[in-house]
């Protein structure tokens, strides 16, 4: 058998030859040292950090559950969540909790940057959470269930709705031994709370307040937590890899396709582009966008807190200008139709975030181009209506022909008159050959004056 290397004593440096290449036998082990090294990095548990900045939707909802299945496969140390939310859907929310609860990884929930908030649903996710932590400057709170529709709950469904979440958010609470009473303000009375005013409660709401996932991280080295089912875990989380969870492009685009001004945008280009599909039948093209859009709007509205009042006056005010090229109105349909499109989209969504409102940036110029649409369209429809006609029995009117045959007043003659031959009445004496005037039509025959 052929050897591929030798050793060779020489200066006091040991070398491997193979293929007439020599390498120090330091240096190789060095290499080798760095391959395991990297290996054991690669392969020692991490601390795994997804961020969520949504409403908690079914999206967001799917996005958080792969993150904890992913670092229960992984076996994580800890699995962090950079949260900033306005809220968002209950039943999303218990799905998430749930989720929680049974993972084998422990979970943090940290609310930040400065300047971010958990309300709502937010905050409820942060009371559900093994570690709650916030960054200086941020708040958490009310959590005061509401309406998904936007419209407001008679009394009745309104105590039933928030003595549940009253009741699940206690359950929470107290399990994880944060006040339960404050919790509970959180919901019923819809208090919020600061990073220092949930931290010095008694008990306090949260575990601890960081600057950011670092610094988070390093405060939790070393801690002991317990978790729901009362089972204590030390956490070390101090100088290990940190492993980013993205959402995938499914997950960004419906999530994306989650917000009142996308939505937004997606109902009324969808309805332009079913209408401009009825205008032209067989165009295919705008149909088949406008039914998308509109598909994707009607996700985002299930999700958001659309007032199905605002959506009727929206619809109705695309109706009014799709009629106005239609109908002869002198402008009044267009004016009603701007009217009840700049109402319907103040009104479409219900609710005192910020996040969950149309911008008037989006309304404004979306209302101005349907409404500049709408007056191209009637200019069009009266500049068409004030040509005359080219077709038809109105057509002929005004018409220049020839007589063909002599005419005299009281007996038909024959005229000629875009190359075809007609039987002509004309209070006037005409000659063949003279040239005459269509001034009326009555089936085939033509009356004609001399021209």
């Amino acid at each position: 058998m052929r050897k591929t290397g030798t050793a060779r004593k020489g200066t006091g440096n040991l070398f491997l030859r193979s293929s007439g290449k020599r390498f120090p036998v330091p240096f190789l082990a060095l290499v080798l040292l760095s391959l395991r090294a990297v290996f054991a990095l690669t392969t020692a548990p991490a601390v795994y950090s997804a961020e969520v900045d949504s409403i908690i939707h079914p999206a967001s909802a799917q996005y958080m559950i792969e993150a904890m299945d992913r670092a229960d496969a992984g076996n994580a140390r800890l699995l962090v969540f950079t949260l900033r939310t306005p809220g968002g859907l209950v039943d999303s929310t218990r799905d998430i909790i749930t989720h929680m609860l049974a993972a084998k990884t422990p979970i943090a929930i940290w609310v930040g940057p400065s300047g971010t908030r958990a309300a709502s649903a937010g905050f409820i996710l942060t009371m559900a959470a093994d570690v709650a932590a916030m960054a200086p400057g941020t708040n958490i709170g009310a959590a005061h269930p509401v309406n998904g529709s936007g419209q407001t709950m008679d009394d009745t469904m309104a105590k039933k709705a928030a003595e549940d979440v009253a009741a699940y958010v206690r359950s929470l609470a107290a399990g994880r031994h944060r006040n339960v009473e404050l919790a509970e303000q959180a919901v019923n009375q819809s208090k919020a709370f600061s990073e220092q005013e949930a931290l010095n409660a008694s008990p306090p709401l949260i575990d601890l307040i960081a600057a950011d996932v670092p610094d988070l991280l390093e405060k939790l080295e070393g801690r002991t937590v317990t978790r729901f089912d009362g089972r204590t875990v030390v956490l070390h989380t101090s100088k290990v890899p940190v492993v980013s969870v993205e959402m995938s492009t499914r997950q960004r685009i419906l999530s994306a396709v989650a917000h009142p001004n996308v939505a937004y945008l997606l109902l009324t280009l969808g309805t332009l582009g079913l209408t401009v599909e009825l205008w032209s039948p067989g165009a295919v093209l705008p149909g088949v966008a406008g039914g998308l859009c509109l598909l994707l709007a009607f996700f985002a509205l299930q999700i958001l807190p659309v007032n199905f009042a605002g959506l009727l006056l929206l619809l109705f005010g695309l109706v009014l200008l799709a009629l106005e090229v239609k109908v002869t109105s002198f402008g009044l349909l267009t004016a009603g139709g701007v009217i009840s499109l700049i109402f319907g989209s103040m009104m479409l969504f219900d609710s005192t975030a910020p996040e969950l409102q149309l911008s008037l940036g989006v309304v404004v110029p979306v209302v101005l181009g349907f409404t500049a649409v709408a007056v191209f369209l009637v200019r069009l429809g009266l500049t068409a209506q004030r040509r005359p006609a080219v077709t038809g029995m109105e057509g002929m009117l005004s018409e220049v022909g020839e007589a063909i045959t002599a005419v005299e007043p009281g007996t038909p003659g024959r005229v000629r008159v875009h190359g075809e031959i007609w039987r002509a009445l004309s209070g006037d004496r005409l000659q063949p050959g003279d040239h005459v005037r269509i001034t009326n039509v009555e089936g085939l025959t033509l009356t004609v004056r001399k021209e």
